[in-house]
C-alpha cells in the first residue's frame, strides 16, 4: 500500500468518529439537531459559514439535490456555525480519548508533520479543505490531530471531486461505479444519500452508455480503468502537501498514526462496510 492510500486509511478512520461516535451524537441533540442528518450536514459544513444547500451540495458532492435541502439550511436555526464547530471538536476529542487513552501523549509526534502538510497544502479549488485550514488551531493535542486529519481528509475529498468531474462523472455515478467495483448494497447508498432507486437506475443506464457497465450490470474493463484512473490522481493529488518528506519520515507518519486509526477500527464505532468504502485498519496495514 502505497503512503497516500496508507495516510488515508488511517486519517479517514481518525477523522470519521465525528459521524459514528456517541459523543458526536449526544452534542448534536444538545444543540437541538433533529437527528443524526442534521448534525453530519451542520458539523461538517460549519467551517464554510451559515451556506445554502446549494454549496453543500456542490462541495459535498455526492448527495441527492432534495436530500440535502432536507437539512440545510435549516440546520443553522438550531444553531450558529460557530456552536457547531466547537461541539464537533469537543465530541470528537472525547470519543478519540475514550478509544485511545494513551492518545494525548502520543498526538504531538504525528500532529508537527501533520501541520506542516496542512499548511503547505494548496487551498484553490479544495473549498472544504480551505474552510478547515482557517479554523484556530486547537491547543488540545487530541483536538488537534483530529482537527488535522480532518482538513487534510477534506483535502483529498476535494481532489476527488476534482479527479470524477475532470472524467465527467457525477455524484451518483460515482457511486454505482464504485459499489459495482465492492460488490456492495445499493439500497445502502440509496439510503445514506438520498438517491431514489429510480435516480440509481438512471445513473447506471448512463453508465452503460459510455461504457463503463456491461449487460450483466457489471464493471467493463473501461469502468475498472476509469475506477483506477480517479484513484490514481486522488491519490497524487493527497500526497503534494507531503512532497518534502523523505520516505522515512512518511513511513514514521503512517506508524504513528496506526495505533490509534486501529483502536478506533476495532471499537466498533466504525461499520463495516460503510458509504466512506473506508476499510478496517486492523485489516489493512
Amino acid at each position: 500500500m502505497d503512503f497516500a492510500r496508507a495516510l488515508w486509511l488511517r486519517i479517514e478512520t481518525l477523522h470519521a468518529v465525528t459521524y459514528f461516535g456517541e459523543e458526536t451524537t449526544e452534542a448534536g441533540r444538545s444543540l437541538g439537531l433533529g437527528g443524526f442528518w442534521a448534525g453530519y450536514f451542520g458539523f461538517r459544513a460549519a467551517p464554510l459559514g451559515p451556506v445554502g444547500s446549494g454549496v453543500v451540495e456542490a462541495t459535498f458532492f455526492n448527495f441527492a439535490p432534495g436530500f440535502v435541502r432536507r437539512w440545510v439550511p435549516g440546520c443553522w436555526d438550531a444553531a450558529s456555525p460557530e456552536a457547531m464547530l466547537t461541539a464537533r471538536s469537543e465530541a470528537a476529542t472525547r470519543t478519540l480519548t475514550r478509544l485511545c487513552p494513551d492518545l494525548p501523549a502520543q498526538a504531538a509526534g504525528p500532529n508537527a508533520a501533520l501541520a506542516e502538510a496542512v499548511a503547505r497544502g494548496v487551498g484553490a479549488g479544495r473549498p472544504l479543505f480551505a474552510a478547515n485550514r482557517s479554523l484556530t488551531p486547537p491547543d488540545d493535542p487530541v483536538a488537534s490531530l483530529w482537527q488535522l486529519c480532518t482538513s487534510l481528509r477534506e483535502h483529498r475529498g476535494d481532489g476527488h471531486v476534482a479527479a470524477l468531474t475532470a472524467c465527467g462523472v457525477d455524484g451518483i455515478e460515482a457511486h454505482v461505479l464504485i459499489t459495482l467495483e465492492h460488490g456492495h448494497a445499493a439500497e445502502d447508498i440509496q439510503r445514506t444519500r438520498g438517491w431514489s432507486a429510480g435516480d440509481w437506475s438512471d445513473a447506471v443506464d448512463r453508465c452503460a452508455r459510455r461504457g463503463w457497465v456491461g449487460g450483466a450490470g457489471t464493471l467493463t474493463a473501461a469502468g475498472r480503468q476509469l475506477r483506477a484512473d480517479v484513484e490514481a490522481t486522488t491519490d497524487r493529488l493527497a500526497a503534494t502537501p507531503f512532497e518534502r518528506l523523505d520516505a522515512a519520515t512518511t513511513s514514521a507518519l503512517v506508524d504513528a498514526l496506526t495505533p490509534a486509526a486501529e483502536a478506533v477500527s476495532r471499537s466498533g464505532v466504525i461499520r463495516y462496510p460503510n458509504p466512506m468504502s473506508l476499510p478496517a485498519v486492523h485489516e489493512r496495514h
